[in-house]
C-alpha cells in the first residue's frame, strides 16, 4: 500500500443530465484520485463531450453494449492499485476519496473489497429510502449468500482482485454484473467489507418511475443468483416482486415532493 493509486472508473450511455455534476463532485475531492477513467458506451448525446471537457478524465470508447462490457474496458484501462467504481448519475462526497485511500492503507485490508449504499436526492424522506436500500442491497444478499456483496454504484476492489477472477466472469447483460463479480470474488477466497457510513449520493427514481422496466431490472436479482447455481434464488424473486409491488410508494413520495415545492432531500 506505500504506492497506492485509486483509479476512478465511471462507464456511461447517455448521461449528459448527470456526467458533469458526477465530475465535479470528483474534482472537489479533499484527496484527488490517481486517475478518473469514463467509458463511452455508445452514447448518442453529449456525454463523451462534457467528459472530455475535464482535463483529469480519460475517456475510454466502448463499443459493444452493456456495462459489463463497459466496466471491463475501464478496469482494462485503469493503472491504479486500487479500482474505484461509481455510476454515472451520482455525486460522491468530497472525503470519499479519501476514505477509499484510508481504508485501503490499513494492511488487513490489502486483498478486501469496499462496498457501500447510495443516498437519494429526489425523494423524501431520504434516510428511511437510505436504510430500506442497504437492507435489501447488503443485509438480504448477505443473509442468501453468506457474504456481502458490491454495489455498482459505489465499490472499489484491489486490482489483484480483478487479475484474478476477471477471466471468470459472466460476459452477460441480463444478469446483474456488480453480482455476479461479487460471487466470483467470493469463491476465489477474497472478502468484501461493506460499510454502511460509505455513501454517494444519487437519483433512487431513475427506474423506479418507469415501471414497466422496473420489474425486469429486478428479476436481474434471481437470475444472477440462478446462473451461478445458488439454491437461493426464489427468495430473491419472492424479494423482488416485493419491491415492484411496493414500488408506487417512493413513486408517490417523489410526486409529492414536486407538488408541495419542498426540497426532496431531508439532511
Amino acid at each position: 500500500m506505500s504506492k497506492l493509486r485509486i483509479s476512478i472508473i465511471i462507464p456511461a450511455y447517455n448521461e449528459e443530465r448527470y456526467i458533469g455534476p458526477c465530475l465535479d463532485s470528483i474534482a472537489a475531492q479533499t484527496v484527488a484520485p490517481w486517475e478518473v477513467i469514463v467509458v463511452d458506451n455508445n452514447s448518442t448525446d453529449a456525454t463523451a463531450a462534457i467528459a472530455k471537457r475535464y482535463p483529469f478524465v480519460t475517456l475510454v470508447q466502448e463499443p459493444r453494449q452493456g456495462k459489463v462490457h463497459a466496466r471491463d474496458a475501464g478496469f482494462a484501462a485503469a493503472r491504479g492499485t486500487i479500482l474505484a467504481r461509481i455510476d454515472a448519475d451520482v455525486v460522491i462526497p468530497r472525503g470519499w476519496v479519501a476514505y477509499v485511500a484510508e481504508f485501503y492503507r490499513q494492511p488487513a485490508n490489502a486483498e478486501v473489497g469496499l462496498s457501500g449504499g447510495g443516498k437519494p436526492n429526489n425523494l423524501r424522506a431520504a434516510r428511511l429510502m437510505c436504510w430500506l436500500q442497504s437492507q435489501i442491497a447488503f443485509r438480504i444478499n448477505r443473509l442468501l449468500l453468506g457474504h456481502y456483496i458490491f454495489f455498482g454504484s459505489n465499490m472499489a476492489l484491489p486490482r489483484s482482485l480483478w487479475l484474478r477472477v476477471r477471466h471468470n466472469l459472466c460476459q452477460r447483460t441480463d444478469i446483474h454484473e456488480d453480482l455476479d463479480l461479487a460471487i466470483h470474488a467470493h469463491r476465489a477466497g477474497y472478502a468484501i467489507a461493506y460499510h454502511e457510513q460509505f455513501r454517494v449520493v444519487g437519483r433512487a427514481a431513475r427506474v423506479i418511475s418507469a415501471r414497466n422496466e422496473l420489474l425486469g431490472n429486478l428479476m436481474l436479482w434471481p437470475r444472477t443468483l440462478r446462473v451461478h447455481g445458488l439454491r437461493a434464488w426464489p427468495f430473491g424473486w419472492l424479494g423482488a416482486v416485493m419491491l415492484y409491488a411496493l414500488s408506487p410508494i417512493p413513486l408517490a413520495m417523489e410526486k409529492i415532493s414536486r407538488w408541495s415545492g419542498k426540497p426532496p432531500l431531508d439532511s
